[in-house]
């Protein structure tokens, strides 16, 4: 039996990724799931897995520089939410990865291609070739410290310190302060590798909030959960995939 490891710093989408690739995969066994590079490196080297499906951005060590510290014969296959160029690294490094949202399609080519190396017998030398293209993306974006927005037909500098949260609107991200509200053309998608993940947390696919402003949660009669917003009055809603972060409030 072929046995694997998940990691990804999302909880929830580590497990349905492990259950999908179960179910698309009968004989693979998933031996553990950690939710951080650090826990993944140490499960790898004790479990010494066939294979490791690793998240590039994680606490503590990338999934690059778990890939790097491997020492048995685990072969990886990076997940990843990284544009066009860092896909055509991986392919040309003829290494395997996912892309991030994950389709049941591609999960499955991803499947027949492992199962198809794992018979050839193939060698770790791709894996060092696509951890030499991965490396820029794998580093972390600068930090933002002040956002240039605008309101009305003025432009602000606003200090990141300042911002409550961010907000989606179609082609625009709305930007809060406690007094205002501005515009940027960043998407959301794009903002987030910028921010602090200690200070700044995604609690929807078009919300992030600034867990400075956040005066607690709150659940309705159909169990929802809702962040709410210090001096404000404000309450955003919490999907489902992020009410994990709030367990401790």
């Amino acid at each position: 039996m072929t046995t694997a490891l998940v990691a990804d710093d999302e909880p929830p989408l580590a497990r349905q990724l492990a259950a999908r690739l179960e179910r698309l995969w009968p004989g693979l066994q998933i031996v553990a799931i950690a939710n951080n590079g650090i826990e993944a490196a140490e499960r790898i080297a004790a479990l010494q897995p066939d294979l490791a499906f690793l998240d590039i951005r994680m606490p503590g060590m990338s999934g690059i520089e778990v890939a790097e510290g491997i020492e048995c014969r685990t072969r990886v296959v990076f997940v990843t939410a990284f544009d066009s160029h860092a896909i055509e690294a991986f392919e040309q490094a003829a290494l395997d990865y996912v892309l991030k949202p994950v389709s049941d399609e591609r999960l499955a080519r991803t499947v027949t291609r492992l199962q198809q190396a794992t018979a050839r017998g193939d060698d770790d030398e791709r894996l060092l070739a696509a951890i030499e293209r991965l490396r820029p993306a794998a580093e972390p974006a600068p930090r933002l410290h002040w956002i240039r927005a605008s309101s009305g037909g003025l432009t602000h500098q606003i200090a990141i310190d300042e911002v409550m949260y961010f907000e989606s609107d179609e082609k625009y991200t709305l930007v809060f302060t406690p007094g205002a509200e501005h515009l940027i053309r960043t998407p959301i998608a794009e903002l987030l590798p910028q921010l602090d993940p200690a200070r700044f947390w995604q609690i929807h696919r078009s919300a992030v909030v600034n867990l400075a402003f956040v005066a607690g949660t709150r659940r309705d009669d159909a169990s929802r959960l809702y962040v709410r917003l210090r001096d404000s009055g404000r309450e955003l809603p919490v999907s489902r995939a992020y009410v994990h972060r709030f367990k401790a409030m």
